[in-house]
């Protein structure tokens, strides 16, 4: 379901001259021990950031998930970049999750960093959803504009394409735009402040117990504080 999305994303990576780093070959790729899914996973070094993974998991017609972040350098506190869409096949289910993450909660950052992200919201109403997360707190490193679609198989074949295509065009315009500008925020707090988001995020993440179904406790374990979040073990 998500693989045009995913060539989309990995060349736009490489268009700003992101170079594939290394990853462990145990989350590079993992099939299930019942063979009935795999996940993927790529990292990628782009200039403007310091890290950029990508994950795929694809379970059939059952599940399909394509989830990614960006992290831009420490001296640029621009917000993250993420990404979570699931397609639930047999029900013909999509929930779509597209933000720019702040790292503060506060009106001068919002008017800074948010203004395209808020035009996108007007141009896919569909992706308007009011629903509130249940794993997570929207007003931490959740923006009030965030693209949040919970649709079938017409948002997921029409509506989010041109979503994605427009979200990634607007997340590096602001990553142009940033480099000519100033962080208003210290190198060492941005640090701290994705260091936050990673511990955060490693503590409430729902897909932990989604991978641990397909692939155990402790592979997922391993991925969750490794891969995904590895600013978690960064806590002391």
């Amino acid at each position: 379901m998500f693989d045009p999305l995913l060539l989309e994303l990995t060349t736009r990576i490489q268009a700003k001259g992101g170079e594939s780093v290394f990853v462990k070959e145990e989350f590079k790729k993992c099939v299930s021990k019942r063979g009935d899914a795999f996940i993927s996973s790529w990292l990628w070094k782009v200039p403007g950031f310091r890290r950029w993974r990508v994950t795929r998991l694809d379970a059939g017609q059952k599940l399909q998930v394509l989830n990614s972040v960006a992290y831009p350098e420490f001296d640029n506190d621009q917000p993250l970049m993420g990404i979570d869409l699931l397609w639930f096949g047999s029900s013909s289910k999509l929930v779509a999750i597209l933000d720019f993450q702040p790292l503060i909660q506060e009106e001068a950052y919002f008017a800074r960093y948010f203004q395209g992200l808020k035009l996108l919201q007007s141009d896919y109403p569909e992706f308007n959803n009011k629903e509130i997360m249940r794993s997570f707190d929207p007003n931490k490193y959740f923006s009030p504009w965030i693209l949040f679609c919970r649709g079938g198989l017409a948002e997921a074949t029409k509506s989010l394409p041109l979503a994605f295509s427009a979200f990634l065009n607007c997340y590096l315009d602001l990553q142009k735009n940033a480099l000519q500008g100033q962080s208003h925020i210290s190198d060492s707090q941005v640090k701290r402040l994705q260091i936050d988001y990673d511990i955060y995020s490693a503590e409430r993440d729902p897909a932990h117990g989604l991978f641990s179904s397909y692939f155990g406790k402790t592979w997922s374990d391993h991925f969750l504080n490794e891969f995904l979040f590895p600013g978690s073990s960064l806590c002391n």
